[in-house]
């Protein structure tokens, strides 16, 4: 029986938006997709997988055209052959488990977690992102632990959640509730799933605006532009402290200028390579006015 070959799609993450590459993935009926980051580099990349059924040459050309429509040149698209029965041997193969902080472990669903007390975070892949493997994920996991240390939040608000590790994370660190909120369904079906695999109870809402409601704790790894557009609703659901991230270190400055003007103060500023977090708090004098 001949094997069914797949292609594989590879963007540079500086050459097209995630929603975009999500949105390319999802018109082209992708099989999955992915965040892979360079451990030496921090260069990331955006993946994704694609049957090419009976012509192969004509799904290269829509592929290709597709990300050409997307604003991406040429030279950053990178399209090989997978010689596979499945695409998600492609995956496998680079994606281990990983510690973050002190107590964290994110690991895939396939690869058995180490004896050890670390909590474990389980994942399975889909059309969303959120794999713990890039660094602006891991500043929001290690703020997520280190606010669940100092003082646990009752409810936890995860904007442009993706695959929901960082609401998952918060439940499983003591948060009595959390919302994840995405503007993408194959990102909110991937929350409700990986929920299930970590056992919590997680709230999901597709939208693409905050709620109106607030929140002890606020969470948004997404990028710098759609942070400063929301900055005012988003603000408004702070009840205590908000994390943000997505961010490169030259962005940090307008985005927190930003949100300081919606009443938050700036608290601490984390980075790893290029990629930066800011965490801010709800100022108490604005409170009470």
């Amino acid at each position: 029986m001949q094997a069914v070959k797949s292609l594989e799609l590879r963007i540079p993450s500086e050459c097209i938006g995630e929603h975009e590459f999500n949105g390319l993935a999802k018109a082209m009926n992708s099989s999955g997709i992915a965040q892979e980051t360079d451990v030496d580099s921090a260069a990331t990349s955006y993946i994704a997988w694609f049957d090419v059924g009976h012509d192969e040459i004509s799904t290269r050309a829509h592929i290709c055209a597709a990300a050409l429509l997307a604003g991406v040149a040429a030279e950053h698209i990178a399209l090989s052959t997978l010689d596979s029965t499945d695409w998600e041997t492609a995956w496998q193969k680079d994606w281990k488990a990983i510690s973050i902080g002190n107590r964290l472990r994110v690991r895939p669903s396939f690869c058995e977690s180490p004896n050890d007390d670390r909590i474990d975070i389980v994942l399975d892949p889909g059309m969303a992102f959120g794999t713990g493997t890039h660094p602006t994920t891991q500043l929001c996991l290690q703020a997520i632990e280190r606010i669940c240390v100092e003082h646990c939040p009752e409810n936890m608000l995860d904007m442009g959640a993706g695959s929901g590790i960082l609401a998952i994370t918060a439940l499983k660190l003591g948060a009595s509730s959390a919302l994840a909120i995405d503007m993408e369904e194959e990102s909110v079906e991937a929350c409700q799933a990986n929920a299930a695999i970590n056992g919590v109870k997680l709230d999901t809402k597709l939208n693409d605006t905050p709620p109106e409601q607030a929140f002890d704790l606020v969470v948004a790894n997404i990028l710098a532009a759609p942070l400063v557009w929301m900055a005012k609703e988003l603000a408004a659901c702070v009840g205590d402290r908000l994390v943000l991230s997505g961010l490169l270190t030259s962005q940090l400055d307008d985005v927190v200028t930003a949100y300081i003007a919606e009443g938050l103060t700036e608290s601490r500023r984390d980075s790893q390579g290029e990629w930066a977090s800011v965490e801010l708090k709800r100022c108490t004098t604005a409170l009470r006015r």
